[in-house]
């Protein structure tokens, strides 16, 4: 397996893992929906607040893609991200945009905002892949069964561990037949997203294999999520943080590179104790 991930400006050494800070700009995400969408001022505090917090990678998203979202136009999800990203792309920090439409990221790709693409839908969208074959971004390909508007109604697998492997290494084979390199690709097992709190916790406990199988770097992300708060019977998002925290290092110690979470400072710290630890004298 690859110990970096090559994007746009930045080749991220993924020999130890990396944390990966959410930035929503959306008035609906599930836990943190308009808290920082008000104003570029709050939503640059808070970016800066995750950087001093330990965040490795910023990860932009303009539509909240929790299950039954409401539609957001193209239109709308850029004039929401095109602001932050255009500030945010002069700092000295990996930038990804959490979208999942191929003119969005042509949109940012073009300005030279981002060096991530993060797609919940793995470049499935019309051009996507191409779009991002010819540029130098990496990418973050995701399963997802459904859509967000359906995909928690009935989420059935034959056997979701196989199935999910399946479709990441198709993705993966169509990316590299289209020119990306394996060294620009990351994935997600799409937690939550068309998945019971069974298929989610066969998915975690297969991380190994997973990782290995696919020999490319897994990214995981589960803060806050409603299989969290099923877990630990908590309903409000933000009291899923110790629950967060606890998964994200279960993740990491079978396989995961790179966590994407809300709460960076937590998970940082519980991430040196643990490395700390689990250091060979």
């Amino acid at each position: 397996m690859s110990a970096r991930w090559q994007t746009t400006r930045f080749t991220i050494d993924l020999s130890r893992p990396k944390v990966m800070g959410i930035v929503n700009i959306t008035p609906d995400s599930f836990s943190d929906g308009g808290v920082y969408s008000g104003s570029l001022k709050n939503t640059l505090a808070h970016a800066e607040k995750l950087l001093h917090d330990g965040a490795d990678i910023l990860d932009i998203g303009g539509e909240s893609t929790r299950p039954n979202a409401d539609y957001v136009s193209p239109e709308i999800e850029w004039q929401r991200v095109q602001p932050v990203l255009a500030e945010l792309a002069q700092w000295n920090v990996p930038i990804s945009l959490d979208t999942r439409r191929a003119v969005i990221m042509r949109l940012a790709l073009e300005q030279g905002y981002v060096d991530i693409i993060n797609d919940v839908q793995a470049l499935e969208d019309e051009g996507a892949m191409e779009l991002v074959a010819q540029s130098s971004a990496g990418v973050c390909l995701m399963h997802m069964q459904g859509l967000p508007e359906n995909m928690q109604n009935n989420p059935v697998y034959q056997d979701v561990v196989d199935e999910v492997a399946r479709y990441l290494s198709e993705r993966v084979r169509l990316c590299e037949q289209a020119g990306i390199a394996l060294n620009r690709i990351t994935l997600d097992v799409g937690f939550g997203f068309g998945k019971t709190l069974a298929h989610n916790i066969a998915l975690m406990q297969h991380l190994p294999q997973l990782s290995t199988s696919y020999a490319l770097p897994l990214l995981v992300g589960v803060s806050r999520k409603r299989m969290i708060g099923e877990m630990i019977e908590r309903e409000i998002p933000a009291e899923r943080v110790a629950g967060s925290v606890a998964a994200a290092l279960f993740a990491i110690q079978h396989g995961a590179k790179i966590v994407r979470v809300h709460d960076v400072r937590e998970t940082v710290d519980a991430m040196k104790v643990w490395q700390h630890l689990s250091a060979k004298n």
